[in-house]
């Protein structure tokens, strides 16, 4: 099957001339949304079990997180490359010089070739991110933003604690620096419209963004989601419903951008709903036949961009 989108494995595949793996590493840090300086609750989503493997560990250093983590893949995939994800919390909340000696002792790996940080876009800044433009003049440098959404109206609902307009001063800071910029989104709030998630293909297409994560809305044990949707139900999206949603978020994307990832899925110990029953090879195959059962394609059936609120 010829493939329909510019997928994050066949880019890397490309520009290194081999398969890359990530080693997951929690470096302690944790976020200006939960230690009191915005909030203490956090976004109303956010249980980190639900995306952390179980070999990332705080109580290591990164240097050992990085090792077991290498050795382990190592010896499953025969791999020889890898970029270390700063994956938990926010990798960029701490002063520069402590962030310059975390990101250091990871690229110090020998087969270490560069690095993923996932961050809040109120939580770089000028210092912070001139730091990462001078390691990435020899290196590969990925930071992925937490936008989720473009509405304001959602981020107030989830407790995000900023708006879509930090996002942006985020990226107009990070763009033209030899940074790979990457961005998450999570579809199915209540919140939001199917035509109001949609138009987040045509305006993350419309700015500087390379790599692009999306997720579906789940609700999580211990989060207050999970307090709201037992109290309130709200609509989830369903598994097929999903895969109608993604296939024409798909088409409407820019081709140039390259999709890190289509889904969420969380453990099934602490996913309450929307139960799908679906392994992740299994989803990745099914949005593939959808691509090629309606003969479309990343970038088929761009719209023009929309205004946003």
């Amino acid at each position: 099957m010829a493939q329909r989108y510019n997928s994050f494995g066949s880019y890397i595949r490309k520009k290194f001339g081999t398969t890359v793996y990530k080693v997951n590493v929690d470096a302690g840090f944790t976020c200006p949304n939960r230690d009191g300086t915005i909030s203490t609750s956090g976004c109303i989503y956010c249980n980190n079990d639900s995306f952390r493997p179980s070999s990332c560990k705080p109580t290591l250093s990164v240097s050992e997180q990085i090792r077991n983590g290498i050795s382990h893949i190592r010896k499953r995939y025969r791999a020889e490359k890898f970029l270390v994800y700063f994956q938990p919390y926010t990798n960029t909340y701490a002063p520069v010089d402590e962030l310059e000696r975390l990101y250091k002792e990871a690229l110090s790996e020998p087969s270490v070739i560069g690095l993923a940080i996932g961050t809040r876009p109120d939580a770089v800044d000028e210092e912070k991110i001139s730091l990462l433009e001078t390691l990435a003049h020899r290196c590969f440098i990925l930071i992925e933003y937490g936008m989720q959404s473009i509405y304001d109206r959602t981020l107030e609902f989830i407790n995000r604690g900023h708006d879509y307009n930090t996002f942006l001063r985020a990226l107009d800071l990070t763009k033209n620096r030899g940074i790979f910029i990457g961005v998450h989104i999570i579809v199915g709030f209540p919140t939001e419209t199917r035509e109001e998630m949609l138009t987040m293909a045509d305006e993350v297409s419309d700015l500087p963004v390379d790599f692009l994560k999306i997720h579906q809305l789940q609700v999580i044990k211990d989060t207050p989601l999970e307090i709201i949707y037992r109290e309130t139900p709200f609509h989830l999206l369903g598994y097929e419903e999903y895969l109608e949603f993604i296939t024409e978020f798909i088409e409407r994307l820019s081709p140039r951008i390259v999709l890190q990832r289509l889904f969420a899925t969380a453990p099934d110990n602490i996913l309450i709903a929307p139960q799908w029953g679906k392994g992740r090879q299994e989803i990745l195959r099914d949005i593939e036949k959808r691509l090629e059962f309606r003969d479309t394609y990343q970038g088929k059936t761009p719209r023009p961009l929309s205004s946003v609120g």
